[in-house]
């Protein structure tokens, strides 16, 4: 499936040419910040995530670190990039986080810009204020994503994502594993497929970008 997201992205530049499938890219689908999913069309074939478990996703109802509510749906239209960690992971995320930041920057430089999105599983410590001061060293445009640790659990389970608490460091507080992949969503919420953190930033933008033009043509 990766190969025909990818294939279909180089159709379109050797057929349209680098302006137009910048301006097909560009041409953002129209979706209301109101608008909530429809959870019937979460269901993936599995073939999107071949040798991973089949995950369905789903909708969330979370607060950001600006204090705005936000669910699933992008409130501009654009596709997105969501990782599940911690702003004070010293492990997977100082891997995964810095590889979704630069293919963020590559998919802005083939105008596709994607929304990143950080979902917290530490929400005793990132809370809406820490957030607010930590996300921006790591992505300008990242949103950090925090709530009550109901809702979390929601979010979690939509994205089959297992969090456990290890132990506590003398400098550095609490520990936890977590769940390692990028998921790349529709403008919609949708679950569309996933990155391995050894995947490099430019497979992800490619596939990525894929993506974001089949859905263009298909709309």
């Amino acid at each position: 499936m990766w190969t025909k997201q990818a294939g279909i992205a180089a159709v379109l530049i050797a057929g349209l040419g680098v302006g137009a499938l910048a301006a097909v890219l560009n041409a953002k689908p129209e979706v209301s910040a109101d608008s909530r999913p429809d959870s019937s069309k979460f269901a993936i074939d599995s073939s999107n995530t071949p040798g991973f478990p089949k995950i369905k996703g789903g909708d969330f109802d979370l607060v950001d670190h600006n204090g705005n509510r936000r669910n699933s749906v992008s409130p501009d239209g654009k596709f997105q990039l969501l990782f599940f960690g911690y702003s004070n992971c010293k492990a997977i995320c100082s891997l995964a986080l810095p590889n979704l930041a630069e293919a963020v920057d590559l998919l802005e430089g083939m105008n596709a810009a994607v929304t990143p999105i950080l979902i917290t599983v530490d929400p005793k410590r990132d809370t809406v204020e820490t957030l607010n001061k930590s996300v921006a060293d790591i992505h300008p445009n990242l949103v950090g994503l925090t709530g009550s640790e109901e809702n979390l659990d929601e979010a979690y389970k939509a994205f089959n994502l297992e969090k456990k608490f290890l132990f506590e460091h003398v400098d550095e507080g609490a520990v936890y594993s977590h769940g390692s992949f990028i998921y790349l969503l529709g403008p919609d919420g949708s679950f569309k497929t996933l990155f391995a953190p050894v995947i490099s930033p430019v497979r992800i933008a490619e596939i990525s970008a894929g993506y974001i033009a089949e859905e263009i043509v298909q709309n």
